[in-house]
């Protein structure tokens, strides 16, 4: 039996669940047209499931998700992977714990990526969910691994989920999809909340004691055991 059938009704799981999350992005106002993706990690095996390239967020079923390894080779679909799965791909393949990687080009964040400057951590949102400043990560091109680096290296030295990629835009990573979309819709959210509040004024930074105390009630105690 083959890696790929001995995965199979997981894949087929998969499938449908990153064809779902796929909905999440227009429906928070993340991406336009095609851009954006989901991926998710196969448990038990080398591959990943992502949106195909190009294709209109209306027209995603479970059936056209693609499957690839980590080397971003297709293994399993019709259609041509996204241009980022080599980014995706890269970041399974050297940060074991990470199950999801979503990527939007949404326009606050993406603001902000553009600037090269992280989000500070003034909101106890930002503290809860990221743990600190969202980081910037450093310029690359599509096409490669290229960016995959960058995210990693990025996201190393961060409690954060998510990383802007300068001049590009978000990357969000967690142990499984709808963590990494959960991700990019509040990076989306404090993003334009700190540009409001910059418009106002010098928003007030938070202590770090109290940074951390918010991100470990938040991921650890927070919601139903």
């Amino acid at each position: 039996m083959s890696v790929l059938q001995s995965v199979g009704a997981t894949i087929k799981q998969l499938r449908a669940q990153v064809a779902a999350l796929h909905a999440e992005l227009p429906r928070n106002a993340l991406v336009v047209w095609t851009a954006g993706n989901v991926s998710a990690r196969v448990p038990g095996a080398d591959l990943l499931v992502i949106k195909p390239s190009g294709v209109s967020y209306d027209d995603i079923r479970p059936e056209n998700m693609v499957v690839t390894d980590l080397d971003a080779n297709l293994v399993d679909g019709d259609l041509s992977p996204s241009s980022d799965t080599s980014a995706h791909a890269y970041v399974y393949k050297h940060l074991p714990q990470v199950g999801g990687v979503v990527h939007t080009h949404s326009t606050y964040a993406t603001a902000w990526a553009a600037r090269g400057e992280p989000i500070p951590c003034v909101l106890t949102m930002i503290a809860d969910e990221f743990g600190g400043e969202i980081p910037v990560g450093p310029f690359a091109l599509i096409g490669d691994d290229s960016i995959g680096r960058g995210i990693v290296a990025t996201l190393r030295a961060h409690r954060s989920p998510a990383v802007l990629m300068r001049n590009h835009g978000v990357f969000t990573i967690g142990p499984n999809a709808r963590a990494a979309v959960k991700a990019a819709v509040m990076c989306e959210d404090v993003a334009r909340t700190v540009h409001i509040a910059r418009q106002l004024g010098a928003p007030l930074p938070i202590r770090q004691s109290d940074v951390d105390a918010l991100y470990d009630r938040y991921q650890n105690a927070y919601g139903q055991a």
